[in-house]
Formats: C-alpha cells, sequence, structure tokens
C-alpha cells in the first residue's frame, strides 16, 4: 500500500507539472533560414508552384483549393498529410501576401493547433534568403501542454522542410 501512494503521488505531481508547462508555455515560436543561388523571382515562383509543393512539404500527400481568390488574402487551401499512416488535415488561410516579399498564413488543425506562419524573401549578394517564422499553439489545455514539449521536433521539421525546398528551387528547371 505504501508503493502505491507513493507511485500515485508520484503521478499525480507529473500531471501537475504537464498542465503547468502548458500554462507557463502557451506557444512556442520557431523558425528557419535558407539560402538559395537563384534570384528572387525564381524562388518565389518555385515556393508557389502547387505542382512543387509536395516536393518539399513532407508528408503532403493532397493539396485542395477551397474558398478565395488563389494566390490573394483569404484563400483557404486544405493539405491532407500522411506519416506513419497516420493521415492529418490543416486548413490554411491566407492572410498576407507581398509577391517576392512576403507570404503569411494562419494554419489551423482541428482540436489539435494553430499556427501563425510567415515566409520573409530578401536578397544579398544575388541571393535569395526566404526565412520563416511560426507560432504554434495547442487548441485546449491537454494540447497547449503537448505542444510545448514539441518545440524541439517542430523545429526539426521546419528546418528539414525548408532544406528541401532549398533543394527543388535550386534544382528548378521550369521556366515561369
Amino acid at each position: 500500500m505504501k508503493y502505491f501512494k507513493f507511485f500515485a503521488i508520484f503521478c499525480a505531481a507529473l500531471l501537475i507539472l504537464f498542465v503547468a508547462k502548458g500554462f507557463i508555455t502557451p506557444s512556442i515560436t520557431y523558425g528557419s533560414k535558407i539560402v538559395v543561388d537563384k534570384p528572387i523571382t525564381e524562388a518565389w515562383n518555385v515556393m508557389n508552384d502547387e505542382s512543387k509543393v509536395s516536393q518539399w512539404l513532407e508528408g503532403m500527400t493532397k493539396m485542395e483549393h477551397i474558398s478565395g481568390e488563389k494566390g490573394k488574402v483569404g484563400q483557404v487551401t486544405r493539405y491532407t498529410y500522411n506519416q506513419d499512416g497516420q493521415e492529418s488535415i490543416i486548413v490554411e488561410t491566407m492572410k498576407s501576401i507581398k509577391p517576392e516579399e512576403h507570404v503569411a498564413m494562419d494554419f489551423v488543425m482541428e482540436d489539435v493547433m494553430t499556427m501563425d506562419y510567415r515566409m520573409d524573401l530578401s536578397t544579398e549578394n544575388g541571393k535569395t534568403i526566404i526565412q520563416s517564422t511560426s507560432t504554434t499553439e495547442g487548441i485546449g489545455m491537454f494540447m497547449r501542454s503537448m505542444i510545448s514539449f514539441m518545440e524541439g521536433s517542430m523545429q526539426q521539421q521546419e528546418d528539414l522542410n525548408m532544406g528541401k525546398l532549398k533543394e527543388v528551387i535550386e534544382g528548378n528547371k521550369t521556366v515561369y
């Protein structure tokens, strides 16, 4: 009985710490930066080429235009991802866009998380710099706590996607 009581107290303490982490860290912010050896116009066009998106977004299997004018503020797109047999859907709403300069979007994964995402483009010495910034927050207390522990894995995923974007842009053969 003594061990059971100790185990119960230990589990309760872990649960309190888990929930407290979600209160202390309600959102996480991370980003990534790549430098591509292509002009900004080509980098922008490749980045926005729907036929190439699945080449740099890990696990994306389907992209559906839902509403709004493509490439304009208010556009809504649904992305389907499959990772390790697990399907998930993320809905993107375009909130700001300035060609060859930036694009900002809100993403929602129902009952899981929201994400405020932005990509900024600039040039330096004939190369294009693409920098992403993301602020992610879990929906509900449990997911808020979960997300607060996932900063490293989300950063790793963003670095992977941006690295693939660099490869796709630098390997581009399409003339826009």
